[in-house]
């Protein structure tokens, strides 16, 4: 999957994590929640492991919800990096559809991301 949208780009333990919103039709809802690893040897597992460890979750639908709390606590904070207009290529290895709507998000994608190189403003920029 690669677009170009808002990413919050912010530390979760030892990783960096990436985190933007899709939408599933026309609307621009933003009802998929991507949270993503940013390195290039992830795989998002470690998001679900954390949620276990960290969170002391263990159904799945708790594990998504205490991903998709990390995600959106650290965009409202905006304590981290926000790039207003990302692009970026993401490698999806799990989707898990929520049995009611969390944090404006019907559904959490999670996997591995990559970044194109962007300014401050999230700008993209020549290598």
């Amino acid at each position: 999957m690669t677009a170009t949208s808002r990413v919050t780009v912010f530390p979760l333990e030892n990783l960096t994590i990436a985190y933007t919103t899709q939408s599933s039709d026309q609307r621009g809802l933003g009802d998929i929640g991507l949270v993503s690893v940013v390195d290039e040897h992830g795989d998002g597992d470690e998001l679900w492991r954390m949620a276990v460890d960290l969170g002391g979750r263990n159904a799945e639908g708790d594990q998504a919800r205490w991903i998709l709390t990390q995600a959106s606590r650290a965009r409202m904070v905006a304590a981290y990096t926000d790039l207003r207009n990302a692009t970026w290529t993401a490698y999806i290895r799990r989707s898990v559809a929520l049995d009611t709507p969390f944090a404006n998000h019907d559904v959490l994608m999670t996997g591995r991301i990559s970044l194109a190189r962007t300014d401050c403003h999230g700008n993209r920029t020549t290598p």
